[in-house]
C-alpha cells in the first residue's frame, strides 16, 4: 500500500439515517439519528447545541448520492476507508443492514472500506433522550448462539470480503470487534472465520479489538473492589493499559484499538483517586437528584490526554476524536467536551501520529471516531459552526512535514 499521508485513518460510519421498522416501533415513525440531534438543547452556558448539517443537509443514507459525497469528502480529509458499523445480534437477526449491502452490491462509491461488528445489546438506554415512556427494556439483546451462528454471519458478509475495497493489513482483512471481551470463546471464534476464509480463497483476518486505555474499574464493580481490598489488604481499582491489552494479545488479537476517553478524564482531574471519588459522589447524586448529573471537560486540555506508551506498539492503533458530546442522545446525563476548536484537533492529530510514526507503514493506523456520529457530537462531516474545517484540519496535520 502506498499512502501519502503519515498515518492511515480509519473513520467509523454510522450507516443510520433513514427510518427503520425498529426505531419506527420504539421511537415513533420516521425516527432516526437527526431526531435526538435536532432537538438537542444547550445544557451550560458556552454548550453549543443544536448542531445543524451544512453541505449535506439532514440527509437520508439511502440516496446513493449522499453516500458518494460523504466519500469524497473524507478523501478530501486524508481518510482512508470507512469502518462500517455492523449489528448482528445472534441467529441471523441484524439491524442497519440496508445501507452497507447497497454499498457492497452496488460498488458505489468507490471508496475503501472495512467493517466493524457493533456487538451490543441495544436498549432504551442507548437513546434516552426521547419520547418513549417506557424505561429499561431490550430493543435487541446481543447473543452467541455458537459455531452455526458464526458461520451464517461470516456468509452474511462474504461479498464484502471478497470486495475489492475491503482494506488488508499485513495482506489480511481487517476485522473489527467493539466488545471482543462479551464474546465467549473468543479465540475460537477467530479461529473458525480463518478457517472459513481459507475455504473461501480468502487470505485471512486481521482482527482488532477495542479496549479503553487506562479505564479501571467500573463504576458499578467499586464495591466489589473494596471488599476485595480490605480481605487481602490491596486495593487495585486501576489496571494499567499493558495489563488490559494483553488480554485481548493472548486471546489471539492481530491489533487493538486503544481508546483513551475514560483515561483522558482521569487525568483531566489531575489525580485517578480524585476522578473516582467524583465518579462515586455523583453515582449518590444520581439517587437523589433522581437522575446523573452531566459532566464537561475543556477539548483544548482533555483531548490532549487520550494517549499511553501503549500506543506506540506495533499492534496498537490510537483513536483520535474532533469532539464528544452525547448531550443530543443522553441530554442531562450526557459528557461533554466543550471548547473543541478545528486547531486543537489538529493539535491532538499531530501528537497521536508522533505516537505511531516508528511503526511498519501498514500499521501506523488511527481510528477516527468518526466520520458520522451527530449524536455522539463526533462527526467530520460539515456544519453550520465550522464548514469544511475540521476536515482541512485533519488533511493539513496528516500531510505536514
Amino acid at each position: 500500500m502506498v499512502n501519502k499521508y503519515k498515518a492511515r485513518v480509519i473513520a467509523f460510519y454510522l450507516p443510520q439515517y433513514h427510518p427503520t421498522p425498529e426505531n419506527d416501533k420504539f421511537w415513533g415513525k420516521g425516527f432516526t439519528e437527526w431526531t435526538n440531534v435536532a432537538k438537542a438543547k444547550p445544557l451550560f452556558k458556552g454548550h453549543h447545541q443544536p448542531h445543524i448539517p451544512a453541505d449535506l443537509g439532514f440527509y437520508d443514507l439511502r440516496m446513493p448520492e449522499v453516500r458518494e459525497e460523504q466519500a469524497k469528502l473524507a478523501a478530501e480529509a486524508g481518510v482512508e476507508a470507512f469502518c462500517y458499523w455492523h449489528y448482528w445480534f445472534g441467529n441471523g437477526k441484524q439491524f442497519l443492514q440496508k445501507i452497507f449491502d447497497e454499498v457492497v452490491e452496488s460498488g458505489k462509491p468507490d471508496f475503501p472500506f472495512c467493517v466493524g461488528w457493533a456487538n451490543h445489546s441495544w436498549n432504551n438506554k442507548n437513546w434516552v433522550n426521547t419520547p418513549s415512556k417506557e424505561r429499561d427494556f431490550y430493543i435487541a439483546k446481543q447473543t452467541y448462539p455458537g459455531e452455526e451462528d458464526h458461520e451464517a454471519h461470516f456468509y452474511s458478509l462474504l461479498a464484502a470480503f471478497q470486495d475489492r475495497r475491503y482494506i488488508k493489513v499485513d495482506g489480511k482483512l481487517l476485522f473489527y470487534i467493539f466488545a471482543p471481551k462479551d464474546l465467549p470463546k473468543v479465540s475460537e471464534f477467530m479461529s473458525q472465520w480463518n478457517e472459513l476464509a481459507k475455504k473461501e480463497g480468502l487470505p485471512g483476518f486481521f482482527f482488532v479489538g477495542l479496549q479503553e486505555s487506562g479505564m479501571g474499574v467500573p463504576i458499578n464493580e467499586v464495591w466489589q473492589v473494596l471488599k476485595r481490598g480490605l480481605k487481602h489488604r490491596t486495593f487495585d481499582f486501576f489496571q494499567d493499559a499493558k495489563e488490559q491489552f494483553d488480554i485481548l494479545r493472548k486471546a489471539g488479537f492481530d491489533g487493538i484499538n486503544s481508546r483513551g476517553l475514560h483515561l483522558a478524564h482521569y487525568r483531566y482531574s489531575g489525580n485517578k483517586y480524585i476522578s473516582l471519588i467524583k465518579n462515586v459522589l455523583n453515582r449518590g447524586l444520581k439517587h437523589i437528584l433522581k437522575r446523573e448529573p452531566f459532566q464537561k471537560y475543556d477539548y483544548e486540555r482533555v483531548g490532549m490526554l487520550m494517549f499511553t506508551d501503549e500506543d506506540k506498539k506495533k499492534d496498537v492503533f490510537p483513536t483520535i476524536i474532533p469532539n464528544w458530546d452525547r448531550s443530543p442522545r443522553a441530554g442531562k446525563k450526557a459528557v461533554v467536551w466543550y471548547n473543541y476548536r478545528p486547531k486543537y484537533f489538529k493539535r491532538q492529530v499531530k501528537l497521536a501520529l508522533e505516537y505511531i510514526k516508528d511503526k511498519p507503514e501498514q500499521h501506523r493506523i488511527l481510528f477516527l471516531m468518526a466520520w458520522n456520529e451527530w449524536g455522539e457530537g463526533n462527526y467530520m462531516e460539515p456544519d453550520l459552526e465550522y464548514g469544511h474545517e475540521y476536515i482541512k484540519a485533519l488533511q493539513e496535520a496528516l500531510a505536514e512535514d
